[in-house]
């Protein structure tokens, strides 16, 4: 559902309780531009994951808005801190006067305690919470694909891995959901750009997720996919073992 014809922001449900809010960007310094997902997870305490740019606020809240009142949401958390992930945290904070603002326990005591108007949550590698009838566990990812502070978070009701920039695909116009593998634009772009960390223990990272065998995988830039997660993080793994 189209909710903003000026930015071109849609939102979409891609698993069940699970919504993209996504927004194309055309940039020159990407052929066929990109684009910016965050993610809602509606139960009896709405999660945020990834807030976008301070900037994107007006936007993506209107969004969110069409599905959830945004004083309801109880938590905003992101992967690692960049301002795609984190820049419109204390917007959305000041929205949703009870929300929690939540990272890693490694990004709370290197950014949020600082960054957020409100006393953050730092999750240990593993932990579970229930926010209503799902619960939801992080998992600690450093330098898989980026920061110290990288994590990811596990829907395991249904079974949807929102995977921060893993599997990062290019293009202003992906479809909102995908069963079409992504793992080929993703490389494409990725051998452009570099923009992983190369980290020692990145296949023992990615076979830990794929160990959750999840059937959903809610990317932050491009399609989400449907299908057989734990076979293409598996597979990208394989290719980043063959590299220095």
């Amino acid at each position: 559902m189209i909710t903003n014809s000026h930015t071109g922001t849609r939102i979409d449900e891609v698993a069940a309780g699970i919504y993209r809010i996504n927004t194309p960007l055309r940039v020159d310094a990407i052929p066929g531009g990109f684009n910016l997902s965050q993610y809602l997870i509606v139960d009896d305490e709405p999660v945020v994951f990834h807030t976008g740019w301070r900037r994107w606020f007006p936007f993506v809240s209107e969004a969110i808005s069409k599905v959830v009142p945004l004083k309801s949401i109880r938590h905003v958390g992101y992967s690692h801190f960049e301002g795609d992930e984190s820049g419109a945290m204390n917007e959305f904070l000041a929205a949703a006067p009870l929300a929690v603002p939540f990272a890693s326990q490694v990004g709370v005591l290197t950014s949020l305690e600082d960054q957020a108007d409100r006393p953050p949550r730092g999750l240990a590698d593993g932990e579970e919470f229930s926010i209503g009838s799902k619960t939801l566990q992080w998992i600690y990812t450093p330098h898989v694909p980026h920061g110290w502070d990288c994590g990811v978070l596990f829907d395991k009701s249904s079974q949807t891995l929102l995977c921060g920039d893993l599997f990062t695909q290019p293009g202003a116009d992906t479809p909102p959901l995908t069963e079409s593998e992504v793992l080929s634009a993703s490389e494409g772009m990725r051998k452009a750009m570099d923009y992983y960390a190369h980290a020692t223990n990145t296949r023992t990272i990615l076979e830990r997720l794929a160990a959750l065998k999840p059937t959903t995988l809610a990317c932050q830039h491009g399609s989400a996919y449907r299908g057989d997660g734990a076979a293409l993080l598996r597979e990208l793994a394989g290719i980043l073992d063959q590299e220095p």
